[in-house]
């Protein structure tokens, strides 16, 4: 296995640079930039914009603009020549690629172009509420849909399987944002009931609470956003999880197990669980990155939290590289991580899968 593992982690680096040259590429293509939102700017706002434009280096060390739309009317070819050495523009992709690789390799990120502070310190600002968000939501859907997907299977065909497939199937089709727009009609305050707040993840006079009130005031701004981002995800592992146990129960060594006398109990969970949840074990990196960095982003417009989610959005709507590239530099990252954490998983729940082998074949 250590092996294996030496071998995911020297694919990590070939991995990250090819999406990161992929996406750089794209944006590259891609027409306007943070020249263009300057220019336009200037031409809109007048001086705001240009003692900006005289405001020094700003790290940017990444993508590029397009076209000759810069050279637009009114703007002097020395500003624009400013403008760009400011932004980083003014020398080739290859060598902004190449240095921008250099940089992130050292996980420095530079600034944001339009607002004053660092890449990671935007990143740091925002990641109490994305993990806040992604953790609780995690939580709550393994610990529901697991033993409810169990309990589906082994009931399979009755009529607690038929109501509560119905019922699934119907919060799965209701989109989350529509589901929290629900909740907050109902229960903050919109037609009916207001026991919930709709701003923040605490209240204002927080710092005056004593620690059992904060982390109850902490829940309570949580208990409607990770309820509307439950949704998709809760419906989805339930019936991943129900099927995956359907299809272990007809298997040989289970009709087996049974004939020796076993309870159900121990056939459920000392042979059939072990083999079942591999593929829900597959399917957790790709939950994790989904919700604690791009999953929660219209969850988190509605309830006002300040997110990673809301962050990557405003930056590409803004051509905010820095932040455009870190955030994705730092999620491929994780999640190429979390990955190799579920290959370890499946060895540690199934001792028989063997990796290494498997690559030497």
């Amino acid at each position: 296995m250590g092996i294996y593992i030496f071998r995911r982690l020297a694919l990590i680096i070939p991995t990250l640079i090819g999406i990161m040259l992929l996406n750089f590429i794209i944006v590259q293509a891609a027409p306007g930039g943070p020249v263009e939102q300057l220019i336009a700017e200037m031409e809109g706002h007048g001086g705001s914009a240009l003692s900006r434009a005289s405001g020094g280096d700003t790290g940017g060390e990444v993508a590029t603009t397009s076209g000759d739309s810069r050279a637009t009317r009114g703007i002097p070819d020395e500003l624009l020549k400013e403008i760009e050495v400011m932004y980083g523009f003014d020398k080739p992709a290859p060598e902004r690629f190449i240095k921008m690789l250099g940089d992130y390799a050292t996980f420095n990120f530079g600034d944001s172009f339009f607002r004053d502070k660092s890449v990671v310190e935007l990143i740091v600002d925002k990641m109490p509420v994305s993990i806040s968000l992604g953790l609780w939501s995690t939580l709550v859907i393994y610990f529901i849909s697991i033993p409810l997907g169990i309990r589906k299977a082994v009931t399979d065909g009755s009529r607690f399987d038929v109501w509560s497939s119905s019922a699934i199937v119907i919060g799965y089709a209701i989109p989350g944002f529509l589901f929290a727009m629900l909740l907050i009609v109902v229960f903050a305050g919109g037609s009916y009931f207001d026991w919930f707040p709709l701003r923040g993840l605490t209240s204002l006079n927080f710092d005056e609470l004593t620690w059992y009130q904060k982390i109850g005031d902490y829940f309570w701004h949580l208990a409607l956003p990770v309820t509307a981002n439950v949704i998709g995800g809760f419906a989805t592992l339930t019936l991943l999880t129900k099927n995956s146990f359907l299809d272990e129960i007809s298997k040989q060594y289970v009709v087996t197990a049974r004939a020796k006398g076993l309870e159900e109990k121990q056939v459920l969970y000392g042979h059939v669980f072990r083999n079942a949840m591999l593929i829900v074990i597959a399917s957790l990196p790709g939950v994790l990155v989904t919700l604690f960095f791009t999953g929660s982003l219209l969850i988190e417009v509605i309830f006002s939290l300040d997110g990673l989610g809301l962050l990557g959005f405003e930056a590409a709507l803004n051509r905010d590289y820095p932040v455009m590239f870190g955030t994705l530099y730092i999620f491929t990252l994780m999640g190429l991580i979390l990955k190799l954490v579920s290959d370890i998983t499946y060895v540690i729940v199934d001792p028989r899968i063997d990796f290494e082998s498997r690559e030497g074949a």
